[in-house]
């Protein structure tokens, strides 16, 4: 006689399921987003703003087809009828371009290092906004990591005699993106389906008019410029698609752990790869910001355990 699992086991083994699934496509987004410098330096001859427009563009019929995949039209046309979605969703979409074009623009400039800073700050500023807008009580490690934070921004100004802003541009932006999309009531694929769709309202109009006074890089299609143009919806969308995907089915202690996945590659990218300069006044400053997660990242596994 065959033994039957019981609905324990079976819930057992579809959470299971459920956690490989999604650590593996939150892994791979994250691998993803910290290969993606190398495509941003293959397209640094290109203005910032004219990528930015084209990841817009190019994204549109890859997350749509996925869309119409999930059975989700539906939302779609819902949120596009609801003020409020709408206005929430346009502001999401003018952060992110924010984000776009300080990361495309740095890459291309040579500060990949500053964009890996910032995106390691970002947990932090993070926490700070829902202390400050959300209503949410810092503990006390969670002030140390901020100030930890605070003191490597401070060290990188006085080394470079001015504010790192691309790093604070980049944490900030990705922070206030997350933090109102929550108020987003949508999923995260349509989300991000309505805002790539209305980023690329204007975008069309930014491509037409390089079109038409001979600026474009898009031009023909048997030339390398055009195939990495075409690319970029696949590398902008992809990632986010995996990790909301992946979001869903993992806690969110695993994905907070993986969030330094993707600034790690990127930070040995600049370093390897790029050969960008690494001076001892930065290296002091990522100690800083690397003492802050450690203290932050103890703060979320031990400092909400109770003792039985």
């Amino acid at each position: 006689m065959a033994l039957q699992s019981t609905p324990v086991e079976n819930d057992a083994a579809a959470r299971e399921s459920g956690s490989s699934r999604g650590f593996l496509f939150a892994l791979s987004a994250y691998l993803l987003w910290g290969g993606l410098p190398l495509y941003m330096k293959a397209v640094a001859h290109i203005p910032a703003a004219e990528v930015v427009a084209h990841r817009a563009v190019w994204s549109v019929p890859l997350a749509g087809l996925i869309i119409v995949w999930l059975g989700r039209t539906a939302d779609i046309k819902i949120a596009l009828s609801t003020p409020r979605m709408l206005g929430m969703a346009v502001l999401t979409a003018a952060i992110i371009s924010v984000n776009w074009g300080v990361y495309v623009w740095a890459i291309g400039a040579g500060r990949t290092v500053e964009a890996a800073l910032g995106y390691y700050i970002n947990p932090l500023f993070s926490v700070f906004l829902a202390a400050m807008f959300l209503g949410e009580k810092l503990t006390k490690p969670q002030l140390v990591a901020i100030g930890l934070a605070v003191i490597a921004v401070g060290i990188l100004t006085w080394e470079r005699g001015g504010l790192p802003w691309v790093s604070v541009s980049l944490a900030v932006s990705w922070g206030f993106y997350a933090m109102f999309k929550r108020s987003l009531p949508i999923g995260p694929n349509q989300g991000f389906f309505i805002e790539v769709l209305i980023i690329s309202v204007p975008a069309l109009g930014y491509i037409a008019w390089l079109v038409a006074t001979g600026n474009s890089h898009f031009g023909s299609l048997a030339g390398t410029d055009a195939w990495l143009i075409m690319a970029s919806g696949i590398v902008t969308a992809g990632p986010l698609m995996l990790y909301a995907n992946g979001a869903k089915l993992l806690k969110l202690s695993t994905i907070g752990m993986m969030q330094y996945i993707a600034p790690s590659i990127i930070f040995l990218v600049a370093v390897f790869v790029f050969k960008e300069p690494f001076t001892l006044s930065t290296f002091v400053a990522f100690l800083f910001i690397w003492s802050a997660l450690i203290v932050f990242t103890w703060s979320v596994f031990f400092g909400s355990r109770k003792p039985d």
